[in-house]
């Protein structure tokens, strides 16, 4: 049976092989009447790679997190925390300079 601090973990460790920026990942973990809720914030270009197309792998992702927490008889949620309009206007700021230099 896995321990309630695992589902962390085990998110963590997917992720952070899936990503191109594994330093910028943030899982926390709350309780509430609902059961386990993952929250995890990830640099603005990672956030297609967690999404996947048409949102397929994120779907598959809760669905493997709600079956690990079957076993242990907990309800498992993922959120993502959509990166904010400034961050990502600096992504993009960013790209456009590397552009710039690489021209």
């Amino acid at each position: 049976m896995i321990d309630k601090t695992e589902y962390v973990e085990v998110l963590d460790k997917v992720l952070k092989n899936m990503v191109t920026h594994p330093e910028d990942l943030k899982i926390s973990r709350s309780l509430d009447e609902m059961g386990v809720l993952l929250r995890v914030k990830a640099n603005p270009q990672d956030m297609g790679l967690i999404i996947g197309r048409n949102g397929e792998l994120i779907k598959a992702l809760k669905m493997v997190m709600k079956a690990i927490g079957l076993k242990s008889h907990a309800r498992i949620n993922i959120k993502l925390e959509e990166p904010s309009a400034l961050s990502r206007a600096k992504v993009d700021g960013e790209k456009i300079i590397e552009d710039l230099k690489n021209n």
